[in-house]
């Protein structure tokens, strides 16, 4: 029999001071923490989803460790790469670029200029490179490490040569936008892995130490077996850039490139991928079918939509409802929630809560603040990144990151079509987007359209 003093679980984590015990960074598994405190009995034990050291915890410093020097070169000198090549000079000593390429002269010169007024780094004029095979001069330059920050459709051509000529690549997100891609990336990866080569990719949530420490909470049993979810990207319209004098067809959607499906894979190939990514990398599960629409309602260049709802079913038959929107004036949201059979994960609060609704851990926002220097995962990612070239223990994260972009590649098609997709029939799929007749002149405008799903309703004769 239960003594008379004896208090519930639930209560004890409602009234207790739990949350403060459990906010550090760096707490210990939550099988320490979830007990009852009443007549000496104890809840049992939570039981972990994987043990540690069964999964995957970067090592998030706040620089990298000394070493070897690092000679990058940057491909894709836009807002990105840019972007990218300055959080790479920010993570570590040693580390330089020699090397710039872009499909045009204006964007070369623009990141050459940031690099000398910043950093005092001088590209010389043999070494920046303009055009659509600048990626090979710039790999074949004499660099360590290349910067990837194309527009999404050459990517995985462009890691494909970097891993042939030898090259450790950082790969922004998306690294594919369509079937071949996939499977051009997921072949690459095992090359990669092969040479030793460290493979990392932009998806910086895996380098964000709220995110690796929910993930930890969750492998550690927290919330239970994971039972679905639902995550968003739904935020005003992204930039666009309308067509100028003098620029061709192809110069005006390579220049307009997050507003053209065949370039950007769709804004839910490009941007959601980050959330959908990061319910496949802490579930562990991909999806084998698809089931989604969507339209276009205000997008002003391109032809892609401007909203996506689909509904995903997982390897073991839970499902993730998957939704993005980018639309001005609309309710903005752009956050993972996680359930499972003891509670739930909402990555817009970083909290756990218990099936009574109780938060039974927080993220501590301020401790990290007071213990790290460094706390932007842009950069977090560089310094894994060049911890992991330099210590000889490779890492490979681009066939981690290619199934979120299948994943959201399935959405699209079935949105596109309305059809249901299958991981069997679109990993298969020779879907190709990149033209097959690809220059920087004129092209055909008329297959660039946005789709339209179903057939149109028979008439009546």
């Amino acid at each position: 029999m239960k003594k008379e003093n004896s208090i519930s679980r639930r209560s004890f984590l409602k009234n207790s001071a739990m949350v403060g015990a459990l906010g550090a960074i760096g707490t210990g598994g939550a099988a320490t923490v979830l007990t009852s405190c009443g007549g000496g009995e104890t809840a049992p034990a939570v039981q972990p989803l994987k043990q540690p050291g069964e999964y995957y915890v970067p090592n998030l410093v706040d620089f990298a460790a000394d070493g070897q020097e690092l000679k990058a070169g940057v491909i894709g000198c836009g807002g990105r790469g840019s972007g990218a090549a300055f959080d790479f000079l920010n993570a570590g000593n040693g580390v330089t670029i020699v090397a710039l390429g872009d499909t045009f002269a204006d964007r070369v010169e623009s990141l050459a200029g940031e690099l000398k007024e910043k950093n005092g780094i001088d590209i010389p004029a043999d070494k920046r490179f303009v055009g659509l095979d600048a990626y090979k001069q710039v790999i074949d330059s004499g660099v360590d490490v290349v910067i990837v920050a194309t527009p999404p459709n050459f990517r995985p051509i462009h890691f494909q040569y970097a891993v042939e000529q030898g090259k450790h690549a950082f790969l922004e997100k998306p690294i594919c936008v369509d079937p071949v891609g996939y499977r051009t990336i997921m072949a690459t990866a095992k090359q990669a892995a092969a040479k030793n080569l460290s493979v990392v990719t932009g998806t910086q949530r895996h380098h964000q130490r709220s995110y690796v420490e929910s993930y930890k909470q969750i492998m550690n049993g927290a919330i239970g077996e994971i039972t679905g979810g639902t995550v968003y990207w739904n935020q005003n319209m992204l930039w666009f850039n309308e067509r100028k004098p003098g620029w061709s067809d192809c110069e005006w959607m390579i220049r307009d490139w997050v507003n053209w499906k065949w370039l950007s894979g769709d804004h839910i190939v490009e941007q959601h991928v980050h959330n959908i990514d990061v319910f496949t990398w802490i579930s562990g599960l991909k999806p084998v079918k698809a089931v989604g629409f969507g339209s276009r309602h205000r997008r002003i260049t391109g032809d892609q939509y401007d909203n996506f709802s689909v509904d995903f079913t997982m390897e073991n038959g839970i499902h993730l409802h998957s939704m993005c929107r980018q639309i001005d004036g609309t309710a903005n949201n752009v956050s993972e929630f996680i359930q499972g059979t003891k509670g739930s994960w909402n990555s817009a609060t970083m909290e756990i809560k218990d099936l009574a609704g109780n938060i039974i851990w927080k993220y501590d926002g301020e401790a990290e603040k007071a213990n790290f220097k460094q706390v932007n995962p842009y950069v977090l990612e560089h310094v894994n990144w060049i911890n992991h070239i330099r210590s000889g223990n490779p890492i490979e994260q681009a066939s981690e990151t290619a199934i979120a972009c299948m994943a959201a590649i399935m959405g699209r098609e079935s949105a596109y079509t309305g059809a249901e997709t299958t991981w069997e029939a679109m990993t298969a799929s020779a879907l190709d987007y990149l033209p097959a007749d690809l220059n920087l002149g004129k092209m055909d405008m008329t297959s660039f359209t946005p789709p339209v799903p179903g057939r149109p309703r028979e008439q009546k004769k």
